[in-house]
């Protein structure tokens, strides 16, 4: 209904393969759970009338928190996953989970309607006013069907933590987490390709990682850490040590942090990504190669993957998506690297949803996980 290829019970029929009986038992519960409504008589083809089925776009809301090592963009959306509002926030990751997570949690509380602020503690403050959900992106691996963080390498004090027990002791209503790059995949693919089967979707800012879509839908593998690109050696020893332990790895060579620790060792004065992306646009020629050399060695990576999956899309977003010289060099690279028959049709292009992509892709798990029906 969302996306615009049903309008009716016997669309859903048509295009899901259900009989009309379990169709309309479902949309049923659907309606009366306020996740669906009719909104009046369709066209005739040729019988009674269909009635016309749409998702509400008022009142019931999905909160959204997309979690960086430096900022939190945080959101509600409503369930067609449009977004209501949205707000970037500072956060400090090395404060722990629960004052980051706590914090944020007040935060979309105040977001909501006529919402006060949940009471650690108290569960349904939120619930009880329109909330159907959460959905948390976090930078770091996650196993998805626990909500707990293993094992981040830029997360101090994030090691274990169960994310999603920590939240429903705050609120009553679903809490789903994931990857942060993960859920960029997901917004990223609803709101530009969703007609496409197969799809990488890179993240690259302080850290690295990706989202794969396989099939038209999201893929973790066996334990939730598909698409982490991160820690893919690049190098040969010696190469820099990783935050991982290892050497060589990809986030040590090409993210936003491995480009502030190669300036600073070069003697140019930069305090961080924002610093590296001013220079790399004013032209500065130790930035510009750095980051020339990040994009070839992302493109080293993908190359692998592009011939392994043979995605019908590569697209990159965070913030060094707005570096050219890193883009243009990842292109070159995976042109080089990849069989003709994998790049003959592939598009290699930049995250196109905006700055809410994160917070959409959450919305979208949530959506997902609130009509399961179970």
């Amino acid at each position: 209904m969302a996306s615009g290829a049903a309008a009716s019970r016997a669309d859903l029929a048509r295009l899901s393969g259900l009989s009309p009986s379990t169709v309309s038992q479902r949309v049923e519960a659907l309606i009366s759970e306020g996740l669906l409504q009719e909104t009046g008589a369709g066209k005739s083809r040729g019988g009674r009338r269909p009635r016309q089925l749409a998702v509400p776009t008022g009142g019931a809301l999905v909160g959204a928190i997309d979690l960086g090592a430096h900022h939190a963009r945080l959101g509600t959306l409503d369930l067609s996953g449009r977004v209501v509002e949205s707000r970037l926030l500072p956060v400090r990751i090395e404060d722990g989970p629960e004052a980051v997570l706590g914090a944020l949690l007040d935060e979309i509380a105040a977001l909501v309607p006529g919402s006060a602020a949940p009471v650690p503690g108290q569960r349904g403050d939120v619930a009880a006013r329109g909330l159907r959900g959460i959905g948390i992106g976090i930078p770091g691996p996650v196993q998805f069907e626990t909500g707990r963080i293993v094992s981040p390498s830029r997360m101090p004090g994030w090691n274990g933590f169960d994310v999603r027990a920590f939240c429903a002791e705050r609120t009553d209503v679903p809490v789903v987490v994931d990857n942060d790059a993960n859920l960029m995949a997901l917004g990223e693919h609803h709101a530009t390709h969703p007609e496409l089967e197969h799809a990488v979707y890179v993240k690259a800012g302080t850290g690295i990682g990706a989202g794969v879509i396989s099939g038209g839908r999201l893929h973790r593998g066996a334990q939730g850490s598909a698409g982490d690109i991160s820690h893919c050696r690049v190098l040969a020893d010696p190469g820099p040590l990783c935050s991982c332990g290892n050497t060589g790895c990809l986030e040590a060579v090409a993210s936003g942090a491995a480009l502030v620790t190669a300036l600073r060792e070069q003697g140019v004065p930069v305090d961080d990504l924002t610093g590296v992306m001013r220079l790399i646009d004013d032209g500065d020629r130790h930035a510009t190669a750095l980051a020339r050399r990040a994009g070839r060695s992302i493109g080293e990576i993908l190359a692998v993957v592009v011939n392994f999956f043979n995605p019908q899309v590569v697209a990159i977003g965070g913030r060094l998506a707005d570096c050219e010289p890193l883009l243009a060099s990842m292109r070159a690279t995976l042109y080089e690297r990849c069989l003709p028959l994998a790049t003959q049709a592939l598009l290699i292009e930049r995250v196109v949803a905006g700055p809410d992509v994160g917070i959409m892709g959450a919305a979208h798990l949530v959506i997902d996980r609130v009509v399961e029906p179970a």
